[in-house]
């Protein structure tokens, strides 16, 4: 077993945390509002031992291994490398692990930043939201050098159903990019199939038990149609962090020459769902658009 801290309790980085005390790993934990932390280890604390730190570099201290899971750039490299970040208490030969969704260029500067230190890094950003990451079946896309992930990875399976190495450093955020490029259409078409039905006057549990069980069925139509169709978004991945996402999707595809029409629309359309109102319903929110045009 190793020892671990974990940067960022959130309602990803809660559970991933849990994990890894339940797995019997030594873990502090650090979270920018303490009360977060204090409830995580009033939790965990009393089964196994967990604790909390007032800083990253004090979390890190000693760790094999320290696991990220915050907000975006800005707040990666700050637990990083600005003051007390994680960097700093961090001993050579030990690997961070960023489950963030950032941009690979800024996956790439850190990684650049620890290489000079003697440490290693691996982004590894997850799919299966706030549900996966509860019952501890993540999908964990990497990206490092072979040995990094080769000892990272036995801590990652604490909270993966599913882990992969995609290449070096980068390839983790940018395998993840298409994971939210792909569900963003996916949701979209989902959305209009169950709009169009309503006023086709067709009863949606029975559209969708005809057509989930071939090729129109998804992951979506299986855990989201009943939903939409009662208008519940309260659950799920928030449209805000879904457009940030989307954010970087675009961006990267402007510096790749990638061309992402159909990602570019959905991505207005959430801004609509934002403008309603919905900056944290669920990415199934879209529907709610749809329904107010009429």
């Amino acid at each position: 077993m190793a020892k671990v801290a974990f940067l960022g309790l959130g309602v990803m980085g809660f559970p991933m945390a849990g994990h890894l005390a339940g797995a019997g790993h030594a873990v502090t934990v650090y979270n920018r509002n303490p009360a977060k932390a204090a409830a995580w280890v009033g939790k965990f604390g009393p089964r196994f031992g967990a604790t909390s730190a007032p800083t990253p570099a004090e979390a890190a201290a000693g760790c094999d291994f320290v696991m990220a899971c915050v907000g975006n750039d800005d707040d990666l490299r700050a637990v990083c490398t600005g003051p007390g970040g994680a960097f700093s208490g961090m001993a050579p030969g030990a690997v961070f692990v960023d489950h963030t969704t950032v941009s690979a260029r800024v996956s790439r500067e850190l990684a650049g930043v620890a290489a000079a230190q003697g440490l290693g890094y691996v982004d590894a950003p997850v799919s299966g939201g706030q549900a996966g990451a509860e019952s501890g079946a993540l999908s964990v896309m990497c990206g490092g050098s072979e040995a990094d992930y080769a000892r990272a990875e036995p801590v990652i399976a604490a909270y993966a159903k599913a882990c992969r190495r995609m290449g070096d450093v980068g390839a983790g955020q940018l395998t993840k990019m298409c994971n939210q490029i792909a569900i963003a259409g996916v949701v979209q078409g989902l959305a209009e199939s169950l709009h169009f039905a309503e006023k086709a006057g067709l009863a949606i549990p029975e559209v969708v038990a005809a057509i989930s069980q071939g090729a129109a069925g998804s992951w979506q139509m299986s855990n989201r149609a009943g939903t939409m169709a009662e208008g519940k978004y309260d659950f799920g991945f928030a449209v805000d962090w879904m457009r940030k996402d989307l954010g970087i999707c675009l961006a990267t595809a402007d510096d790749t020459g990638a061309s992402l029409p159909l990602t570019a629309l959905v991505d207005q359309f959430y801004k609509e769902v934002q403008a309603m109102g919905g900056h944290r319903w669920d990415t199934s929110a879209l529907i709610a658009r749809l329904r107010k045009l009429g």
